[in-house]
């Protein structure tokens, strides 16, 4: 499969579109028994405007359509600050994290995408799932991610960590 153009994303443009990706994940992640990651709205345009007004909003397109978005934002991440249950791979260098990745479920190959995009911009990545999320989480392992234990959200959910420090 050739690889899938990312671009930043655009708003309002790309509002409906990435709206639509977003309900089709929170669909896969339902029927695979994660009814607690993405719930009261969340993610919502707030999330991708923030993101946006940080450099740090992407889509993936496959022939001219938008078909999964994800945010990648440089450190510091605020809730990664403190880690339960284990320490960060490395606590002294810069990193990027990874946040929000969505895509339609018949889209094949997009975390692998997204981390060509992320290691060919920064060595150093970190990336949070629910621990109901088992299709991250397997995707976040495959990919030679390490788990650093748990960082809590602003509003104390807890999330399994994860980091991944590239050769140079």
């Amino acid at each position: 499969m050739p690889r899938l153009p990312i671009r930043p994303a655009r708003l309002p443009q790309d509002a409906e579109r990435i709206l639509e990706v977003f309900a089709a994940a929170k669909g896969i992640m339902v029927a695979d028994g994660n009814t607690k990651q993405w719930v009261n709205g969340y993610p919502s345009l707030e999330a991708v405007q923030a993101d946006v007004e940080r450099d740090g909003a992407f889509v993936v397109e496959d022939d001219g359509r938008i078909v999964a978005y994800f945010a990648f934002l440089p450190s510091p991440e605020p809730t990664y600050g403190t880690i339960y249950h284990g320490e960060w791979l490395d606590d002294t260098l810069p990193y990027h994290v990874i946040h929000r990745i969505a895509s339609f479920p018949e889209t094949h190959g997009i975390f692998h995408t997204i981390m060509e995009f992320a290691f060919a911009r920064d060595r150093n990545i970190r990336i949070d799932t629910h621990r109901d999320n088992r299709i991250m989480q397997h995707n976040i392992l495959q990919h030679g991610f390490s788990y650093c234990g748990i960082i809590l959200l602003a509003n104390g959910d807890e999330r399994l960590a994860y980091q991944k420090i590239s050769a140079l």
